[in-house]
């Protein structure tokens, strides 16, 4: 599909529209009882093996009791108010390896990688929910209610990050800046929605988004497949379609989106099988209240990497660093 043909189609979409009507306050009590948690994290030193950065098993207890994990590089030298940069990773996957952050960290920056609870990581999962759990962390915890959703938990953890980490005297809260691709991508806009201190995101084909279409989308070749399981072994007449729904729209990125005030780059694969164009564009037309939105579209490619991406996002990181000089 061309540029052109994606834009005229869907650059007035806002996806399916029904946002809870509590949404604002079940999410500001959940962000209440992170405040209750503090801040307090343990820093433990991780080996790098460079003469420029140096790098720290971060760990925090999250809601429900959960230790979280995080990868912390930052610059050896005795620096004042570094810029950050919060990465967050793909479904089923970790923080990484610790070696692709130290040329950052050598520019100056604070470079925070978390592990998502339950995934290919450090990161505890210890929710407790009725039903299956073997396909997939969207469904968790949907038939006991929002509150037990498994990415309540998750968001909070990202909240509950940006709290300890912008605690530190040693990170400038005017230079916090996010990336993330595919659920990376998702939990890189939920870190600018909650953390109002980020100033600048740069995604890549954010997943979590407009679950309603997304089932509707050729659901079971894509990273959606979990909804169209949670029916055809949990409900397969449907019955409770519109509660399953109703509690999923509480995880929704579209609801986040108006939240979120600093600069977005968003990179899209127009072919993209796995997070389809339709629903992140329901999110990227949510962004009202941006300072500036720019969208890179890439007719050829699907959910894969993007080139040039990169390149672009470390332009404007760099400005960072110049800054502070």
């Amino acid at each position: 599909m061309y540029t052109k043909d994606a834009l005229a189609k869907w650059h007035d979409y806002l996806g399916s529209q029904q946002k809870p009507a509590d949404f604002t306050e079940f999410w500001q009590k959940g962000l209440a009882e992170v405040d209750l948690l503090g801040t307090t994290h343990e820093m433990i030193p991780h080996e790098l093996f460079s003469k420029q950065a140096e790098g720290f098993d971060l760990t925090f207890t999250g809601v429900g009791g959960a230790r979280v994990h995080a990868q912390v590089i930052r610059p050896k030298a005795n620096q004042n108010k570094c810029p950050v940069l919060f990465q967050f990773h793909g479904y089923h996957g970790d923080a990484g390896d610790w070696t692709d952050k130290v040329a950052l960290a050598a520019e100056g920056f604070w470079v925070v990688a978390l592990d998502v609870r339950g995934q290919g990581g450090l990161s505890e999962d210890v929710s407790q929910t009725s039903g299956g759990t073997l396909k997939g962390h969207i469904i968790r915890g949907v038939e006991t209610g929002p509150d037990h959703l498994f990415y309540r938990s998750v968001f909070l953890d990202i909240y509950q990050l940006t709290r300890i980490i912008l605690h530190y005297p040693e990170v400038d809260s005017e230079k916090c800046y996010v990336y993330g691709a595919s659920q990376g991508g998702a939990l890189a806009l939920i870190c600018a929605a909650l953390a109002p201190e980020i100033k600048e995101s740069f995604v890549c084909y954010p997943f979590l988004s407009d679950y309603r279409e997304a089932y509707r989308l050729d659901v079971t070749n894509s990273a959606y497949e979990e909804l169209a399981y949670w029916f055809r072994f949990k409900d397969p007449l449907h019955e409770k379609e519109e509660d399953f729904f109703a509690t999923l729209d509480y995880i929704d990125l579209q609801y986040f989106a108006p939240q979120i005030t600093g600069k977005v780059h968003w990179a899209i694969g127009l072919e993209d099988t796995v997070c389809p164009p339709k629903t992140q564009f329901a999110v990227y037309n949510n962004l009202i209240n941006v300072a500036d939105k720019k969208l890179y579209s890439y007719p050829e490619y699907g959910h894969e990497y993007l080139p040039r991406f990169g390149d672009i996002m470390w332009q404007y990181l760099s400005q960072a660093v110049t800054d502070k000089q």
